[in-house]
């Protein structure tokens, strides 16, 4: 990953010194990346609606909390963390509070007036027919 980016900087004549990440990038990387790991658990949770920030830490922590690299909490600045991981920046800590929020894709409401309203695909304004889009009209102050 940063191996990239530092060969890239060489190629364009940036005066950069190469750094070695070691191995804990790559232990961090498939801590991320491997099926159920961090990115995989999020998904999954997002995908539930009963899902909260509680259900999802504890099956990050169920799920990779006997790898070496996934550790208590340890931040002085947010006392509510719920996690930490031991990489080649530190041991950083992570509060996965608003996590499952940030991870849904609404769709814009503007994107959806345009679909309801301008396609000639009967099947598209079918789909999203309940969907309330952009109002049409501005709102008239009283």
């Amino acid at each position: 990953m940063f191996v990239v980016e530092q060969e890239e900087y060489v190629k364009e004549g940036i005066d950069w010194v190469m750094v070695d990440f070691g191995m804990d990038l790559a232990a961090a990387i498939i801590m991320f990346e491997k099926p159920m790991g961090i990115w995989a658990i999020l998904e999954e949770e997002s995908l539930f609606p009963k899902a909260t920030d509680k259900s999802f830490e504890e099956k990050l922590k169920a799920s990779l909390g006997k790898l070496p690299v996934f550790l208590k909490p340890q931040s002085k600045t947010d006392k509510n963390a719920h996690f930490a991981i031991s990489h080649y920046a530190g041991v950083v800590s992570y509060n996965v509070t608003n996590w499952l929020d940030k991870n849904k894709d609404p769709v814009n409401d503007s994107v959806v007036e345009i679909l309801k309203s301008t396609s000639t695909v009967p099947l598209l304004v079918h789909l999203w027919r309940d969907h309330a889009g952009q109002p049409l009209t501005a709102p008239k102050d009283d």
